[in-house]
């Protein structure tokens, strides 16, 4: 009984180590994939944001749906990172995701959101005001 005991709380404490990472290349800069990252992240609803570099590229998040609690009643949090590393002229979008399954994948959920909101229309650039005409003229 005490090895069960024992070995059921090196799991629960052993979850963390199970995170995965995922790759994803992108044919566009990584300057160009950044925004689309953070759009995403800014999704209060989906995540939350505990920590971001913008000159690294790099943020720390929880997945809202994050917290699950297991057998023995403790709370299970997942912290997921990712981070954008240069490949030629494109981008290699690092997700380090603690969690897929049945009933989740961050790393999926994540990925499909970050390539809808690059996939949307660049908002335009407010055209230049008119310059005054010149009255000596």
């Amino acid at each position: 009984m005490k090895f069960a005991v024992v070995a059921l709380i090196v799991l629960t404490l052993a979850v963390p180590a199970f995170a995965k990472h995922y790759k994803s290349t992108y044919p566009v800069a990584c300057s160009e994939l950044w925004p689309a990252v953070k759009d995403t992240l800014s999704n209060s609803e989906n995540y939350d944001v505990t920590g971001s570099d913008d000159a690294q590229m790099k943020a720390d998040y929880d997945a809202k749906h994050a917290a699950h609690v297991n057998v023995s009643g403790a709370l299970l949090q997942r912290k997921n990172h990712v981070a954008l590393i240069p490949q030629g002229t494109g981008c290699q979008m690092d997700v380090v995701s603690n969690y897929s399954g049945w009933e989740h994948n961050d790393q999926g959920d994540f990925k499909k959101r970050v390539d809808e909101s690059l996939a949307k229309p660049k908002a335009a650039k407010p055209p230049e005001p008119a310059k005054p005409a010149d009255p000596s003229k």
